[in-house]
């Protein structure tokens, strides 16, 4: 009985997860938590600032949500900038399946290294297939990092435990600010 509960929840999860394609209505507290994000990556590496200051654009996802039971999903808000300035919100959202228990809460910067990289991210519906890889924000871990295919990706984790041995991918939606 308590394994249908769960493989229900699960089930429930995953589907509230792949439904991104609602647009958000701009949120001038998101942008703000967006903004404190920013802050605390480049507090954690200050040589993340040179991402910053010749990337075309970048995506700030405050917090990502990430949970699994042998299927896993995640979803996070997030602000689009460029230039640094506040363009626009995505959504995130992650489904996966393989060797995965637990949850964790995680910060995303997605950088974009020029503006077809831009464009191809806020034409909607974008994806990151499963060997798209994250960096683990930490004191020099930009000095070493590269763009993939125009992308860089940062990430922070915040709380939580995840046990992970899984494939799954990242899919985006975009809402013009």
């Amino acid at each position: 009985m308590m394994g249908k509960r769960i493989l229900g929840l699960v089930a429930a999860m995953v589907m509230a997860v792949s439904m991104t394609s609602a647009a958000l209505a701009w949120d001038p507290a998101a942008e703000k938590k967006a903004l404190d994000t920013v802050a605390m990556f480049k507090k954690t590496d200050p040589s993340l600032q040179a991402f910053f200051d010749k990337a075309y654009g970048y995506a700030v996802f405050p917090e990502i949500t990430k949970g699994a039971i042998g299927i896993g999903g995640a979803r996070g808000e997030g602000t689009v900038f460029q230039g640094g300035k506040s363009i626009g919100s995505t959504v995130m959202s992650q489904v996966t399946i393989g060797l995965q228990l637990g949850g964790q809460t995680y910060s995303e910067i997605i950088f974009f290294q020029n503006k077809a990289a831009l464009d191809a991210f806020t034409k909607g519906n974008y994806e990151f297939s499963a060997n798209a890889s994250a960096i683990a924000a930490k004191d020099g871990a930009s000095k070493t990092a590269n763009y993939n295919m125009g992308v860089a990706i940062f990430t922070a984790g915040t709380e939580g435990l995840m046990f992970e041995a899984s494939i799954g991918g990242q899919k985006f939606s975009y809402t013009p600010k």
